[in-house]
C-alpha cells in the first residue's frame, strides 16, 4: 500500500538515488522494482538491528528521508544516520524531530483512511505532483519469473487452465482467518461450477492450516505449503491465477496490483484502511457489534467470519466471475 509513493518520488525526482529500508522477512515484495536504487533490508526489533540499520543508512548518505511508519522506533536508526532532513506524519514524541502533516483527527482521535491515500498525504505536503489513480503495482526479478514458471510446470498448469488461488493464512493472527472447512467446502463449489484448478497459498507457519483444507475437501488442490513459495515466487503465482480468494492480508494486495479480481473475507480490521482501488474487488464482511475489533485472536466464537458462509463466498465469486 506504500508502493505509489515510490512511483512519486521518482516522478518528481528523476534523477535521484531512492533506497527503502525495509524488514528482511517482507523485502522481495518490492524485489525487481524498477524505481528502487537500493533495498536497505533490515531487523529493527533491538538495539544490535537499529544500529546496523542506522549504519547502512549512513553509508547510504541521504539527504531526505520518508518515513511511512508511525513509529517513534523507525525514526531512531534515521536519526542515528545523521539525516538532517527527515518528514513524515507528526506523532507523539517524535513530532519534535521531523517535518510533516499532523494526522487527521476528529474528536481527539486519529481517524482511519486508506493507506495507500495517508501515505500519499505526506508527499502532498510535500507539494510534490500527485496525479491519477495511483494503484500499487509490483514486479519480479528474472529469477522470480523463472522460478515461479518452474513451479507452474511442476503443478501442470496449462496456459488455457482456469487457476482460482486460495489464501487461509494471515500472519496478523487467527481472528483474520476464515475457517478452514470453510476453504474445504468452497473449493468443491469452485470445481464443480468452474472446473478449475486450486492453489492454496501457504506462507510460513501456515502449512497445518493448508494440510486441514485438503484433508476435509473433496476438490483437489495444489498445496503449495511443500514448496515454501517466498513473498518473491508468490508475485509470480498471483500473476498466473485468474482469481484471488483471501482473508484480509497480503495476497489481497498483491491481486490489486497485478489487476486480478479478488474476493476478501474481512473479520476484524477495519475496511476504512484499504477502502481504495476496489474495481475489481469484493469485499465480504460481517456488519456485527463487536467488528471491528482489531484483536489477533477472538475472545468468543468468531462471528465475523463464522457467518460467513461458504455459499456467500461463493455467490460473490459468481458474481465477481461475471
Amino acid at each position: 500500500m506504500a508502493e505509489p509513493v515510490i512511483g512519486v518520488l521518482r516522478q518528481n525526482y528523476p534523477d535521484a538515488e531512492i533506497a527503502v529500508a525495509l524488514r528482511e522477512y517482507c523485502a522481495e515484495v518490492l524485489t525487481g522494482h524498477p524505481h528502487i536504487d537500493r533495498l536497505i533490508r533490515c531487523q529493527d526489533k533491538n538495539f544490535k538491528g537499529l544500529k546496523k540499520l542506522a549504519d547502512d543508512i549512513r553509508d547510504f548518505s541521504p539527504e531526505l528521508a520518508l518515513l511511512l511508519p508511525n513509529s517513534f522506533r523507525s525514526l531512531i536508526p534515521v536519526r542515528w544516520a545523521g539525516v538532517k532532513n527527515i518528514i513524515g506524519y507528526r506523532r507523539g514524541l517524535r513530532k519534535f524531530w521531523l517535518k510533516g502533516p499532523l494526522a487527521p483527527k476528529e474528536n481527539g482521535r486519529y481517524q482511519p483512511i486508506p493507506m495507500t491515500d495517508y501515505f500519499l498525504e505526506i508527499c502532498q505536503w510535500m507539494q510534490l505532483k500527485v496525479a491519477g489513480s495511483h494503484k500499487p503495482r509490483l514486479y519480479l526479478t528474472p529469477q522470480e519469473t523463472a522460478t515461479g514458471a518452474a513451479l507452474l510446470c511442476q503443478y501442470g498448469i496449462a496456459d488455457q487452465d482456469l487457476v482460482f488461488a486460495l489464501n487461509p493464512g494471515a500472519q496478523f493472527g487467527s481472528s483474520k482467518c476464515w475457517p478452514d472447512y470453510y476453504f474445504a467446502r468452497l473449493g468443491e463449489l469452485l470445481q464443480k461450477q468452474f472446473q478449475c484448478r486450486l492453489f492454496i497459498l501457504v506462507g510460513p507457519g501456515e502449512e497445518e492450516i493448508a494440510d486441514k483444507i485438503v484433508q476435509k475437501s473433496k476438490a483437489t488442490f495444489i498445496n503449495t505449503g511443500p514448496d515454501r513459495v517466498g513473498l518473491g515466487v508468490l508475485k509470480a503465482l498471483v500473476q498466473r491465477s485468474n482469481l484471488i480468494i483471501t482473508n484480509d492480508t497480503g495476497p489481497r494486495h498483491y491481486a490489486v496490483a497485478f489487476d486480478k479480481p479478488v474476493v476478501v473475507l474481512m473479520g476484524p480490521t477495519d475496511p476504512r484502511h484499504t477502502n481504495c482501488h476496489l474495481d475489481k474487488t469484493i469485499v465480504l464482511r460481517e456488519d456485527l457489534p463487536c467488528s471491528p475489533c482489531n484483536l489477533k485472536v477472538c475472545p468468543i466464537d468468531h462471528p465475523c467470519m463464522i457467518n460467513l458462509t461458504p455459499e456467500k463466498v461463493f455467490s460473490a465469486v459468481q458474481q465477481i466471475m461475471n
